[in-house]
């Protein structure tokens, strides 16, 4: 008689809710189910915040749920703190949720001839869709992902030659890990002041409001304004810069048919975190004509975005990539360049949402990319 087949799965089941009962009981119908937990520690270094129920609890419940077989806390950190145990367990399954895929773990199951599934995320039949980050903030404050232009918000690089900056407010549909490139430390400076909500007054001054708490008197290293700009301009926002820390003038698209344009073409794909001492500015290489090709790839970037023309946004959004590479070379990761060759031939382009490694790579493409994250725009009434 063979053998019911290992399958484990990996992740946090903070505030537990009938998402993640729903994910279990999904994940057990491939055979008996194992669950690694990660620590409150790795949680704290992922997403820059406490527990609610902290690993003794939260290990407690998971072990209770009658789908599960058997439960413990990794022992590593980051996103593949399983690694240890998976070895050693040497499950048949890995299951994961489709914004908890990275290449990293595809490149993992292969190495041990382990197979990744992907969940359907179906929830159980006549309940809602539930989500940890839905649950624990009734908060609408977005995060932001830079689309193309990124660094042209700095005088070091504006004071070259003027350039924007193409920025897209996005719902808090999924949470985001801490230092992934999607202005999430000026979004906790927003929840600080305002809680869950952004108050009503004019955006573009409740930004300069956060750019001055998140930039004090004497800050020598200063957050660009496309983070605070990104997280509170409803829409799509093209930031137009010219020797300064704030934009001259601000081009906006709200309209539902290029926003929706937007979502269906656009896709994120988790990448590894950033290695320790990891220094983005290593090598560092800033002229006027590698910022001026920079400069140049965002306005035919915004253009076919206009357009609604994927393959003009996609082509122009590499470009941007390669030009602040040329600049910026320690971007580049063999993780990030690994991740770029296995989705070449899918997309018409592709950067990073950060400066470097820890966030997400973006692809643009008219096919669906299978096992990658889609975000929401926000809307003025966000």
């Amino acid at each position: 008689m063979s053998h019911k087949k290992r399958v484990f799965v990996s992740g946090c089941y903070d505030m537990l809710h009938s998402g993640h009962v729903a994910f279990f009981e999904e994940a057990a119908t491939y055979g008996d189910l194992y669950v690694g937990l990660g620590s409150d520690q790795t949680i704290w270094d992922l997403k820059g915040r406490k527990t609610i129920n902290n690993e003794r609890e939260r290990l407690y419940m998971v072990k209770s749920i009658r789908y599960v077989k058997d439960a413990w806390i990794n022992s590593g950190s980051g996103i593949m703190d399983f690694e240890k145990e998976v070895r050693e367990f040497k499950p048949d399954i890995f299951f994961v949720n489709s914004d908890g895929y990275t290449p990293e773990k595809e490149v993992f199951c292969k190495e041990l001839a382990i197979k990744l599934v992907v969940s359907n995320r179906i929830p159980s039949e006549g309940l809602p869709a539930r989500s940890t980050t839905s649950l624990r903030q009734e908060c609408r404050i977005p995060y932001r992902v830079e689309l193309c232009g990124g660094w042209l918000d700095q005088p070091s690089l504006n004071s070259l030659i003027p350039g924007s900056v193409i920025v897209m407010s996005i719902e808090p549909t999924i949470e985001f890990n801490d230092k992934s490139g999607m202005a999430t430390s000026s979004r906790k400076k927003a929840i600080d002041l305002w809680q869950t909500q952004i108050p009503s007054g004019n955006r573009e001054q409740l930004a300069k409001l956060i750019f001055c708490v998140e930039n004090p008197p004497g800050t020598k290293t200063i957050s660009g304004s496309q983070d605070q700009l990104g997280i509170l301009l409803p829409g799509l926002n093209k930031l137009n810069y010219d020797n300064g820390y704030w934009p001259v003038s601000i081009e906006s698209i709200t309209d539902d048919a290029t926003l929706k344009f937007i979502a269906e073409h656009l896709y994120l794909i988790q990448l590894p975190q950033r290695k320790q001492n990891y220094d983005v500015l290593g090598n560092t290489n800033i002229n006027a004509a590698s910022a001026k090709r920079l400069s140049d790839a965002t306005e035919r970037c915004w253009a076919g975005m206009k357009a609604h023309d994927a393959e003009k946004w996609g082509k122009a959004t590499a470009e941007c990539f390669e030009a602040q590479l040329e600049m910026f070379p320690a971007m580049s990761t063999p993780e990030v360049q690994a991740a770029i060759g296995q989705y070449r031939n899918q997309a018409h382009g592709w950067k990073l949402t950060g400066a470097g490694g820890g966030g997400y790579l973006i692809l643009i493409s008219d096919t669906p990319i299978s096992n990658a994250i889609k975000v929401s725009p926000c809307h003025l009434d966000n």
